[in-house]
């Protein structure tokens, strides 16, 4: 099993399994176009066939459309209350 350590605060990371290694990167790249995020890392999917992409993506440094989506659903932290959905 993989350790794997927390990302960083305000960033995540993104994992895709696609059935081609050109529909995980054709994700990536809309990601990229909306997050600051690192290099991808491909492998192939376990169990056979197909891709399994990892990356990470910085949500402090957003892009449109990205950054008007993350501050309209700020959860404001009051209890009892679900973070406001747009």
């Amino acid at each position: 099993m993989e350790s794997q350590e927390a990302p960083s605060v305000g960033c995540a990371e993104v994992h895709v399994v696609a059935a081609s290694p050109e529909a995980a990167r054709r994700v990536a790249e809309v990601l990229r176009r909306c997050f600051t995020a690192t290099e991808q890392r491909s492998y192939p999917a376990d169990g056979g066939g197909g891709t399994r992409l990892e990356l990470t993506v910085d949500t402090t440094r957003a892009a449109e459309p990205a950054r008007s989506w993350l501050e309209s659903s700020r959860w404001t932290g009051h209890v009892g209350q679900e973070p406001r959905r747009d």
